[in-house]
């Protein structure tokens, strides 16, 4: 998936740099800029983009003011301000942006903002109940995975991975937070597991306790005593 950007920036120096930032997100590409608010309210009431990366201090139409004619506009982009001022934080979230971003843009902060707007854009594709991917900030930058890839996601302290066919990626989702947003897609079968339910494929009792195997995946995972009746019952319905 690519989410389609607008740079709306009054210095063209400052645009091209995002420019590059974004060139290091393939998940991300910059699809037009513009150089003042009212440009860019313009540009969008003509062509569609999923994000706009948007100056607060310009000539003419601001950024706050540009933001609030978006938000009218129909489906309309999400937002992220990029900015040298802080002072208008609380201003930038009045207009729901997704996040807020000081000049110099560092690579770490847009990462962030990027995968706050991902999780945006996929709720709005998939509805209120749930994303379509699961966003991850690596050193390679923002990776999007789709959820239909998932195999398992584990719990290791206050880390949680998701496991795929390509690997594995550390993410800032909790379990409790995944469980409660997939309750049809996700099973809970320990304290620090949450399978894939349309992969699970058998149960297995071994020295060390009940394991299950997943389609797709090489190794076992451990069942706990109290999710296991959960577990089997699947097995029985599937």
């Amino acid at each position: 998936m690519s989410y389609r950007v607008l740079v709306v920036d009054d210095e063209p120096l400052a645009r091209q740099r995002l420019k590059r930032l974004l060139d290091e997100h393939k998940d991300f590409a910059c699809i037009a800029e513009a150089g003042d608010g009212q440009a860019a309210v313009d540009w969008l009431s003509q062509f569609r983009a999923d994000l706009v990366l948007l100056d607060i201090q310009m000539p003419g139409l601001d950024g706050l003011q540009a933001a609030e004619k978006i938000r009218s506009l129909a489906n309309p982009p999400v937002i992220v301000f990029c900015t040298a001022y802080d002072d208008h934080a609380l201003a930038a979230f009045d207009v729901d942006a997704a996040d807020y971003l000081l000049k110099p843009i560092r690579k770490e902060d847009l990462i962030r903002a990027l995968s706050r707007a991902a999780e945006r854009l996929s709720r709005q594709v998939a509805g209120p109940a749930a994303r379509t991917h699961i966003s991850a900030r690596t050193s390679q930058g923002l990776v999007l995975t789709p959820v239909d890839d998932v195999l398992f996601f584990s719990a290791d302290q206050k880390y949680v991975s998701m496991h795929h066919a390509d690997g594995e990626t550390l993410i800032d989702d909790s379990l409790k937070q995944l469980e409660e947003e997939f309750p049809q897609r996700f099973m809970r079968i320990h304290r620090s597991y949450l399978v894939a339910s349309d992969r699970v494929q058998r149960l297995e009792n071994t020295d060390d306790g009940v394991v299950l195997w997943l389609r797709g995946s090489d190794h076992p995972l451990p069942v706990s005593r109290r999710h296991a009746p959960g577990v089997k019952k699947h097995l029985r319905g599937c």
